[in-house]
């Protein structure tokens, strides 16, 4: 079943959903682009560790988090050419989580790619390169930064009543970009992955939402027949 949302469903930032949510979403993501490369790229899927660790009481949990990302690298000289990673909410919520982010974001820039960086997360702290100040206000973006105009982000917004956006995906500096569509992608995700059964929306969502938001979610699954 698909989602009852128009674009992003915020239930999934939910610590026992996401994990599965992003691994769906890569794999997602990486059937829709593959058929834009051509002969000269070659994608795949890379993965970067780390662990959290959070005081309860007289004790420490420590939780080991994977998280993927899809790297598109030349073919005759496996040189990174773009970066297509997508933000947790552990990158937003967690020290450990921001590092491994931004270091792996250090990483692409030092090889001088493309960054394309996909924020489906309303919760934590924002791991924007630039100011938001003077811009339209969003819930979720995919900023692309190209190689050749490192200082110039290209912003890919929706918010939470709208649907998730097209942008378009940089490769070589002589070769066309390819154009994604998000919202089909996403759909997709949903969809195999059945997130719909694992999710009970009688609860409120991880994320704290505005008043006008919440009224508009609470409405919207009501008459879905969702929430009573």
């Amino acid at each position: 079943m698909p989602s009852p949302f128009p674009g992003m469903d915020p239930y999934l930032e939910g610590e026992k959903i996401w994990p599965a949510f992003q691994h769906h979403f890569i794999a997602c993501l990486y059937q829709t682009l593959l058929p834009g490369l051509v002969d000269r790229y070659r994608a795949r899927v890379g993965q970067r560790r780390y662990a959290t660790a959070q005081a309860l009481f007289t004790s420490v949990i420590r939780e080991d988090h994977e998280e993927e990302f899809i790297e598109i690298r030349q073919r005759n000289d496996s040189r990174l050419i773009t970066l297509v990673d997508v933000v947790s909410p552990a990158n937003k919520t967690t020290v450990a989580g921001r590092q491994a982010y931004l270091d792996k974001r250090k990483e692409a820039k030092v090889a001088n790619a493309n960054l394309v960086e996909i924020d489906l997360v309303m919760q934590g702290q924002p791991m924007l390169d630039y100011s938001r100040e003077g811009l339209p206000e969003w819930d979720h973006a995919v900023t692309v930064t190209r190689a050749t105009q490192p200082e110039r982000h290209e912003i890919y917004r929706s918010t939470l009543q709208m649907k998730l956006p097209k942008f378009r995906l940089p490769l070589a500096g002589d070769d066309r970009d390819t154009v994604l569509d998000l919202q089909t992608t996403f759909a997709r995700c949903f969809d195999q992955g059945n997130f719909i059964a694992l999710i009970d929306y009688q609860r409120d969502p991880p994320t704290k939402l505005s008043d006008e938001d919440r009224r508009w979610l609470n409405d919207m699954l009501r008459h879905g027949k969702l929430r009573k």
